[in-house]
């Protein structure tokens, strides 16, 4: 059994991924909606290669099975043909377990904990002016979004507007608490944090996702730290279910 190793392996990896990204949305916990299909292609192609790799071991043991029946049995090695090959110390065992976490208990997004660690390092901006926003109140925004208009924009376009904001909730030591949303690019490797300070209503718990209907409360100078994270006066605050991509584009 331990020749199979590799097959198994390669096999395992292939459907843990085509689980994540064929079969069910998980895969939004991990990267962008658009590389879905090469999650996929990804997927067929492991599992195609651990069965090929399968069959060809099967056909070279019994291979080596014929070619030891046909040696002297008085000087026959009677391991021979059992240790033939490439099948490696039975430790490489350990790879599939992996495999098997990501297949049967795949990973949770990102939370408070990765949003609380890069809080503190955004990309400085410039001072500047931001297309209007739609008419009608409350209007939808994206952390990221309500973050640069909020510490940028020099046309204040947020004031006298009702926001409607939903993420997850994070928290500080003093019981400051935030709706926090991570932005990404790619991956989740390369993610980001985008939140708001959420001000006249009480912080359901941690790494609740909720939806947050309110105004924004001007602070400090534009583009000044003073100004980060902004603030929003809550008129609502409703919990949600983690929506399928729980990530805002970067």
């Amino acid at each position: 059994m331990r020749r199979y190793g590799p097959a198994v392996l390669l096999a395992l990896v292939g459907a843990a991924i085509l689980r994540v990204s064929a079969f069910s949305e998980l895969y939004l916990r991990y990267v962008q909606p658009g590389l879905r299909p090469c999650l996929v292609v990804s997927g067929v192609l492991l599992v195609l290669l651990g069965v090929v790799v399968a069959v060809l071991t099967r056909t070279a043991g019994k291979q080596d099975h014929y070619d030891d029946l046909d040696q002297d049995l008085d000087d026959q090695d009677h391991s021979h043909g059992h240790d033939h090959g490439p099948v490696g110390p039975r430790v490489a065992w350990l790879l599939t377990l992996p495999a098997l976490a990501l297949l049967l208990f795949p990973p949770p997004a990102l939370g408070s904990y990765s949003a609380q660690r890069e809080a503190d390092q955004r990309a400085a901006q410039g001072v500047g002016s931001f297309p209007a926003l739609p008419s009608g109140d409350p209007v939808d925004l994206t952390l990221g979004e309500f973050g640069s208009r909020a510490v940028y924009d020099s046309d204040r376009s947020l004031e006298g507007r009702t926001i409607r904001l939903t993420g997850f909730v994070t928290r500080d030591d003093d019981g400051t608490w935030y709706v926090t949303r991570l932005l990404v690019a790619c991956c989740a490797a390369d993610a980001t944090t985008a939140r708001a300070e959420v001000r006249g209503a009480d912080a359901p718990p941690v790494d609740t996702w909720v939806t947050v209907t309110g105004t924004w409360r001007p602070e400090g100078a534009l583009g000044s730290d003073a100004a980060w994270p902004p603030v929003v006066d809550a008129a609502s605050v409703r919990q949600v279910a983690q929506p399928d991509n729980p990530y805002e584009k970067r």
